[in-house]
């Protein structure tokens, strides 16, 4: 598949996938008395809801349509109730149909990490910190993140988080009681990855792994969910320090294109806080990796 035909069926299965989560009633249709051969609303239903004419939807959905204006973009979807993350993602799956944008994707997430964010993470001693880029490989951490996130590191090949929840899921379900949700986010947002740089030879190739080694992947990726990285709250189940869980930050980084700082920020004076300080006291002393301490659990 050519990179025209490649950008045609991102489209095509993007809005397949939203027409078939919106029923008629959504939609405030009538009901129909005829037993309905498709999931959702139908192609000529879209277009009467979007005021556009049915052979126009067709050729939009499947990736044919020559510079939608933004105002039938905005009408197919508010009738396909798409969110700020799925409609930031169709402009740029609609946006990718021409050449100049094709070429423009190309400049993928680098991997390079500047001095100034090393410096950072090194400074915040007391706060896990990693640095992802968009196909989720690690590419620094502090020693409190690395210590938190250790079984991550375990996996041989590229040290990267979606490969680790995938690839080695029984302990990845060990780590992380909330597996479901998280995997879920991590799928649609290497959807939005895959939107953002569709000629990634490295994104290609993790996502090709993934859903070639796991079925788990596959029926996450199959439906076309996006979502941005944001704050939110994430929770462990750790060897050392029990069950926990811990609100995060995520911080774009301006200096390289596709770079994320995650920081796992317990408030002082918590017992998440106390855990972490555990974690930390436990992992500055050499003589007590031996030794490690029966795991425990928030009071």
């Amino acid at each position: 598949m050519d990179e025209k035909e490649a950008a045609r069926a991102a489209v095509r299965e993007f809005l397949t996938t939203r027409r078939a989560r919106v029923t008629p009633a959504d939609a405030g249709l009538p009901p129909q008395g005829t037993r309905r051969r498709v999931k959702g609303l139908r192609r000529e239903e879209v277009a009467l809801l979007a005021g556009v004419s049915p052979e126009y939807y067709v050729r939009l959905e499947r990736g044919q349509a020559t510079g939608p204006s933004a105002g039938v973009v905005d009408a197919v979807a508010g009738v396909l109730r798409l969110d700020d993350d799925e409609r930031a993602h169709l402009d740029r799956l609609l946006a990718a149909l021409t050449p100049a944008a094709r070429k423009r994707s190309r400049g993928a997430a680098k991997d390079l990490v500047t001095p100034g964010i090393r410096v950072l993470l090194d400074s915040m001693d007391h706060l896990p910190a990693v640095v992802f880029n968009g196909r989720f490989d690690i590419l620094a951490v502090n020693t409190l993140g690395h210590a938190l996130l250790a079984p991550v590191f375990e996996l041989p090949g590229r040290t990267n988080s979606a490969r680790f929840l995938f690839l080695d899921e029984p302990r990845a379900r060990d780590l992380f009681p909330e597996w479901d949700g998280i995997a879920a986010d991590t799928v649609a947002m290497l959807r939005i990855e895959a939107g953002r740089h569709p000629d990634d030879p490295d994104l290609t190739g993790l996502i090709g792994e993934l859903a070639t080694r796991s079925t788990e992947f596959r029926a996450r990726w199959a439906t076309n969910d996006v979502r941005t990285p944001r704050a939110g709250a994430k929770t462990f189940r750790h060897p050392l320090i029990g069950e926990v869980t811990l609100p995060y930050e995520t911080l774009r980084i301006d200096a390289v294109s596709g770079q994320i700082l995650s920081v796992y920020t317990p408030r002082p004076g918590t017992p998440e806080a106390d855990a972490i300080r555990l974690l930390a006291s436990w992992n500055a002393d050499p003589d007590s990796r031996n030794t490690r301490p029966e795991p425990r659990g928030l009071t």
